[in-house]
């Protein structure tokens, strides 16, 4: 791998510009230091680089070569975790009754509306959001369908729709918890799937967005009575996972309500979510200054999302 730094090649002290010494320190500009080239750990930062609040190792910093250039600065990578629209059985509770998959509703008429509409906010936003990655559950797939064709949508042609603009892809590490307090009439089978074909859920999305390069972070669903104190670390890791496959741009998840709840208490510490609605979202933005072997130079995620903002109550504990 290539060093940004040509001249570590030819001498073996340095002069350049790299992270303070102090880890404390929140500053967001480098100080001058001589280091030793290949010293131990050390994060060596080009002159004039700026950045923002990394931890040390022993109190040195890291040499790593970057990929990204600092003439353009670090990339800002925007995370947006998104429950679904308003679900059948609790618009209609007479619904389960003749159900053929009651474990598995879909959208009312309404959730598929108002899916639409967060679609349409994020798109005139500006986030310019192109990946998008869904649980496998029909609730889900239908408000990603929704929201990727507002995200998708030709300017000035209201039917019209690009599917270049947003990739998708499903990922079983954000489905539903599985235990009977978030599904609460599960199959009479374990030969009966828990979702529909894949086939089927490709259908539902628009035509050209569906990415089938992407190999899912969950290869499989969880097990049926998974604690729900497993699934708020499966989905927090499924979160971070997916952010760094794609670390070069803005990302949606769409999963279910605990899934929400822990995109913000994993990133914001002290917080209790106490409450998820329909279609609401968190926003969440890190830094991320490059990648070599060892894996990203990036920030922690930073959740932008105030309680009551978009439809997530929390508060401090």
């Amino acid at each position: 791998m290539r060093s940004v730094f040509p001249n570590l090649a030819r001498t073996r002290y340095s002069h350049l510009w790299i992270e303070p010494l102090k880890s404390h320190s929140h500053s967001n500009t480098c100080n001058k230091y001589y280091i030793k080239r290949r010293e131990s750990r050390v994060r060596i930062l080009e002159q004039g680089y700026n950045f923002s609040k990394f931890s040390l190792i022993r109190g040195i910093v890291v040499i790593r070569s970057m990929e990204s250039s600092s003439k353009k600065g670090p990339f800002v990578q925007n995370l947006f975790v998104m429950r679904h629209g308003e679900r059948m059985d609790n618009y209609d509770p007479e619904w389960i009754a003749s159900a053929p998959r009651p474990w598995d509703p879909p959208l009312t008429d309404d959730g598929k509306k108002e899916a639409r509409k967060t679609g349409e906010r994020l798109r005139t936003q500006g986030w310019n959001i192109t990946r998008v990655i869904c649980s496998p559950f029909l609730r889900c797939i239908q408000t990603a369908a929704e929201v990727v064709t507002a995200l998708c949508a030709v300017q000035d042609q209201p039917l019209a729709i690009d599917p270049s603009k947003v990739k998708v892809s499903i990922e079983y590490g954000l489905c539903e918890v599985m235990n009977q307090f978030a599904i609460r009439t599960p199959p009479s089978s374990p030969d009966i799937s828990w979702t529909l074909d894949r086939s089927e859920l490709e259908a539902i999305l628009p035509a050209g967005t569906m990415d089938h390069s992407v190999e899912p972070v969950w290869p499989e669903l969880p097990h049926w009575l998974e604690k729900t104190e497993k699934s708020h670390e499966r989905y927090s890791k499924a979160i971070q996972a997916l952010a760094d496959k794609f670390p070069r741009e803005n990302v949606l998840c769409v999963t279910h309500g605990e899934g929400v709840g822990v995109s913000v208490s994993a990133f914001k510490k002290d917080v209790i979510v106490n409450a998820v609605e329909y279609c609401a979202y968190s926003h969440s933005q890190r830094s991320i200054f490059g990648s070599s072997t060892d894996g990203l130079n990036a920030e922690r995620f930073h959740v932008l999302t105030e309680s009551d903002q978009s439809g997530i109550r929390f508060y401090n504990k």
